[in-house]
């Protein structure tokens, strides 16, 4: 029967919308095999985070102020099968003064938040179950009652589709880390991303939604009326949409959109806010390949100069069979010149990269990148699952390895955990095609000073 299904589902798939389910198409139909496999090398990858404590360095010696290694340690609930993490944030949800892991768990359907009770032993609590396909969650005191709450946007399903399987839900902290689901929307297209800030100015918390889809998706933000009544409006109706970023980028005093459509668009687009929730579109930039694999936006100021830019991945294999990537995956950086004008830098290639992070981790008033693999050559020894690349000063950039396993990583943030003033790192897999040899399901990487 499960057969059955599986040859149903890869005769109907045309070629042409192969090549452009850019998310989750191959995911969905490895979902049923992963199901099947029973991790038989779980002994051995109980071991892998001790053999990464000695594996694990950066090669390169002319960092000036971070040293030799990052220590990873395996934090969270134990797996009994490859896991598949969808995005991870970090925050003090609970406001000890302690930063806690907030884990959006696609496999299993849960939303958990992992917490330091004490200090430095990390304990994973499901705050939310049964919840379908959740994509992204950000932290934010939604409701102004001075906790803090939680965002989730939720695809539906994993299988790239019409239907309107889509929504977003508010976890509401009840100020004792009780957490009750509130439907904020539901019933739209598959929702990749969501963001909080008030966008029309009206001094409450409305939303912007990267609404994936699949023929069919949208870029919305979504009104907050009041008495938890919301109100959707569409700014674009392009499938692909897969982050979204909410930033003043023309310095008006109001909050502005950014957002990354991929499938075969490839484009990033700026939404100007008048301040009262009214948007003009403008295209920042563009890929005339359109197989280039977009996978994630951030902002931030990569060369230091008062204007935020847009640090952007392209590694995505999803729409392969077997996952692999393609020699034009990498990190490229949108430096903004002003005036919503940007000018497009290579930064380098990188099999697979999915995520990436700035932060000036050597001391010297540059950005640095980290940046994770989620498609890479993973039978090979010299595959990389993350890198960092060095900024000379002059926003010219030297890659050292951090490490080569856990492999298939999509999702990073940076923090400095124990507050030693050195940046830490946090990383969560999706394993949906083999190697299964180098797992982990959440792991915290703290930099070990120099």
């Amino acid at each position: 029967m499960l057969n059955n299904k599986i040859d149903l589902l890869l005769t109907n798939l045309e070629s042409k919308k192969l090549l452009f389910q850019k998310k989750y198409t191959v995911l969905f139909l490895f979902c049923f095999s992963v199901l099947l496999i029973n991790c038989k090398n779980k002994e051995h990858n109980n071991n892998v985070i001790e053999q990464l404590k000695n594996e694990v360095q950066i090669e390169n010696k002319s960092l000036k102020y971070i040293t030799k290694k990052f220590i990873p340690t395996a934090i969270g609930n134990k797996f009994e099968e490859p896991p598949q993490i969808s995005n991870l944030t970090v925050g003090d949800v609970n406001q000890d003064d302690l930063l806690d892991v907030v884990v959006c768990d696609i496999k299993n359907n849960t939303i958990s938040i992992i917490s330091q009770n004490p200090k430095d032993t990390f304990t994973e609590k499901i705050v939310a179950d049964s919840i379908k396909a959740p994509a992204h969650v950000q932290i934010f005191d939604f409701d102004s009652d001075g906790d803090k709450d939680l965002i989730v946007a939720l695809l539906g399903m994993l299988f790239p589709n019409n239907d309107r399987i889509g929504s977003i839900i508010v976890l509401e902290n009840d100020g004792r880390n009780n957490f009750y689901k509130r439907v904020v929307i539901e019933n739209i297209s598959r929702v990749a991303d969501v963001r909080a800030g008030d966008i029309d100015g009206d001094g409450d918390i409305d939303l912007v939604t990267a609404q994936f889809g699949y023929d069919d998706g949208e870029t919305s933000w979504i009104e907050n009326l009041g008495n938890w009544t919301f109100k959707n409006h569409s700014l674009q109706n392009l499938s692909g949409p897969i982050n979204v970023e909410l930033i003043d980028i023309d310095f008006d005093n109001d909050l502005d959109i950014i957002s990354l459509v991929t499938q075969e668009w490839e484009k990033i687009y700026c939404f100007e806010n008048d301040g009262k929730g009214n948007f003009k579109p403008k295209q920042l930039w563009g890929a005339s390949n359109e197989d280039y694999g977009s996978s994630g936006i951030s902002i931030t100021d990569i060369n230091k100069d008062g204007k935020p830019d847009i640090l952007y991945t392209n590694g995505d294999a999803f729409d392969y069979l077997p996952p692999l990537p393609r020699p034009w995956h990498g990190v490229q950086w949108l430096e903004n010149l002003g005036g919503i004008k940007f000018k497009h830098h290579h930064i380098t290639n990188f099999p697979g990269a999915f995520s990436a992070r700035a932060t000036d981790v050597d001391k010297d008033n540059d950005e640095d990148i980290f940046v994770v693999s989620g498609f890479n050559y993973w039978d090979k020894p010299t595959a990389e699952s993350i890198i960092l690349l060095e900024n000379d000063g002059n926003n010219t950039f030297n890659k050292h390895t951090i490490a080569k396993s856990p492999t298939h990583l999509i999702t990073l943030e940076l923090a400095d955990f124990n507050k030693d003033g050195h940046m830490d790192m946090v990383t969560g897999g999706v394993y949906i095609y083999p190697p299964y040899d180098k797992l982990e399901r959440v792991t915290l990487w703290m930099n070990a000073g120099n």
